[in-house]
Parts: structure tokens; sequence; C-alpha cells
């Protein structure tokens, strides 16, 4: 076992930034080590998440707003730094580690004050703006894709390609066989639009299934997770058409609904993908449009192009192409195993080990730090 130390992960509250922080604790505290987690209001209220983890909340403001809203946002993100470093005193970090969203940014400022070792983890195939911020002062910077976008040259000798952790019960998936196919039997069918649902596929989902031939209709078996405002709409829709189907605005149990999908219909967010390939399952991927830089359309290219999945823009999601690819995937049950088998060829399922032996050695000798890691400037003291 490793020499137990401190370490502090910070992460903005939306699901693809506390997935792989949960993950990443989880596995730090199984070599021995404690772990704080600084967020904002949503982070440490995370069905699920960080048991058993001491929880911060930091103001942070959002560089939106223009001038006033810039100037409201970097005081809030000082008073976060200062309460910041307050915490340091008594927790006293090995290391401190971010995982991108604006509340990281004051966790990572004070870091770099108190000039305690840091990394940033980056879930999406596209540095994130607050990754970008930084990424020119931390130790390390791991990444889930082999190539990322906006890193700059510069930085590339200090970053190291990782993964993007799951949580294990996602891992578990792997050692699972992909579920029996039988030409007549049943198709489950898993609709999610992550964490914060999304709409369109409400909209377009139920009447794209309506358009299959009858006979692959009957076999349906849909799981959809909708958003609050769409789900009413979507149940009814589900019955007009006669398609069995169970939705929810919150799925539980999602490792194992994913455990017994043929086929999955979704967002294409970091840890959507994550999942996918950590587990093996084929997916239809329509990414989100206003994502910033495009993220999400960059995130689903690895696993489209190795054969996984199909991505379908969503100006391009309508209820015919829908139809058109679920017959090209589930009328073949052969094909689909064999995408299946693609996707499952794409995950880092060692993704939180990895992750875990890199922060574990940030607070090692300068000598002995990850390949091109300096230590902090002094720009934020």
């Amino acid at each position: 076992m490793s020499r137990p130390r401190h370490f502090v992960l910070a992460a903005g509250g939306t699901g693809g930034h506390m997935v792989p922080a949960a993950a990443l604790a989880e596995e730090l505290m199984r070599r021995g080590h404690r772990v704080a987690l600084v967020s904002d209001a949503r982070g440490v209220r995370f069905p699920g998440l960080f048991e058993g983890v001491q929880t911060h909340v930091l103001p942070a403001g959002r560089l939106s707003g223009g001038p006033l809203g810039w100037i409201k946002a970097a005081r809030e993100m000082w008073r976060g730094r200062a309460m910041a470093r307050e915490l340091y005193k008594t927790f006293k970090p090995a290391a401190v580690i971010g995982f991108g969203g604006y509340p990281a940014f004051p966790a990572l400022a004070a870091a770099f004050a108190d000039k305690i070792p840091t990394a940033v983890h980056e879930q999406n195939a596209v540095l994130g703006r607050v990754n970008r911020l930084v990424a020119g002062r931390v130790d390390a910077i791991a990444t889930s894709y082999a190539k990322t976008e906006r890193l700059k040259p510069a930085y590339e000798p200090k970053a190291h390609h990782v993964g993007n952790p799951v949580r294990d019960a996602v891992i578990a998936l792997r050692a699972r066989p992909y579920p029996l196919l039988e030409e007549d039997g049943i198709f489950r069918v898993l609709v999610t639009g992550g964490s914060q649902g999304a709409s369109v596929l409400s909209k377009v989902v139920p009447d794209g299934l309506a358009m299959l031939p009858v006979a692959f209709r009957r076999r349906l078996q849909v799981t959809h997770q909708a958003r609050i405002e769409d789900i009413d709409a979507a149940r009814a829709k589900y019955a007009e058409l006669d398609i069995a189907a169970t939705l929810a605005t919150y799925l539980p149990d999602l490792p194992e609904e994913l455990a017994w999908a043929h086929l999955v219909i979704a967002r294409a967010g970091a840890s959507t993908i994550s999942e996918l390939t950590a587990a093996g399952r084929p997916a239809i991927l329509v990414p989100l449009p206003s994502a910033t830089d495009d993220h999400q359309t960059a995130n689903a290219r690895e696993i489209t192009t190795a054969g996984g999945a199909r991505t379908i823009p969503q100006s391009a999601f309508t209820p015919g192409e829908l139809a058109k690819q679920m017959q090209k995937l589930g009328l073949d049950p052969a094909a689909l195993e064999n995408a299946a088998a693609r996707a499952k060829a794409c995950g880092k399922p060692n993704a939180a080990s990895d992750l875990a032996d890199l922060v574990e050695s940030l607070d090692a000798p300068c000598a002995t730090l990850p390949v091109g890691s300096t230590r902090p400037k002094e720009a934020f003291a």
C-alpha cells in the first residue's frame, strides 16, 4: 500500500465532471488516502457519489455577462480562493486535482499560491475553458482521448492519456457478455440524454421507433430517461404507439440498465462515451450542438470511426433517419454484436487506477514528477 496522503478533488457540479472525480476518489480511498471534494452546491448533492468524502462548497463565478459579469465572477473566484487556502491549512493536501468547470478554478488558484502540486483531468476530446486557463501552471494534464483538441503543443510533454474514469459498477460490465439477442426475442433500447436529459430525444425517438417494421417494433422494450418537462408527453406518445416503454427523469441504477441494453440512443457527453466503451455497448449518438467548442461531436469521433457507434448530427436527427439507422443495426444480430465489440475495444478500463498513479506521483520530488511538469509559477500567488 502507498503512503497515506490527503488529496483535494475540485470539480464543477455536472455529471461529466463529478462521475470521474468520484471514480478517482474511490480508487484513492482504496489505497488508504483521505479525499476532500470542492464543488458548487449541485456537486456536493450529486446522488450516489462521494460517500465518505468530506465536501466543501466554494464560491465561483462564471465568466459571462459582459464586463460587469466578469468583475463579479472575479470577486467570487477570489473569495473562493481565500476559502480554499484556509481549507488547505488544516487538510494539508499532497496535491489538488481539477476536473473542469468554474468551481475547480478557485481550488487550483489556491494551490498555485500555496505551491501545492496540481493536475487537471480533461474528460472531453476538446480541452475545456478552465483547463485551458490553468494548463500552463499545473504539473500534469490527464486526458481521456489520445488526441485532445485545444491542447497547446508546448503542454503536450506533461499530458498523460489515462482515459476517463467510470464507476466500478460500469467497469464490472466488461466481464458480462453482450446480452443474447435472438431474431424474435426482446430488443432492449436505452435512451439517455445524460444528467440533464435531452428534449430532442423525447421528441424524435418515439416517432422514429414507430416507423420500424411491425415485427421489429413489437420486440422493443424501451427504458427512456426524459426531462421532467418532457416525460408526460413522451410517455403518452409511447402508449399511443403501443411501444413498451419505462420512463423516468433519473435512472438510479444506470449500470444495470446498460448491462441489459442491446442498443443505446444518447447524447455524446464524456461520461456517456466512457461508459459505453467500458461496458461495450453499441450506440446511436446525437451530439449536443450547443456544447462548448462542439466537444460532443469530437467525443463521438473515436467510437464512431471504430465502428462501435453511429453519429447523427441533431440537425439530421429525424424519425426517418433514426428508423433507418436502427434497422441497419437492429435487424442483424451479428452486426450489433460486432459493433458492441468495437465499442468495447475503445474502452480504458484502468483509467481510475492510471489516474491515481499519476496523482500519487505529484508530491514526489521534482526529479520524479511526470516528464515535462513544472512547479507552478507565481502568477496566481
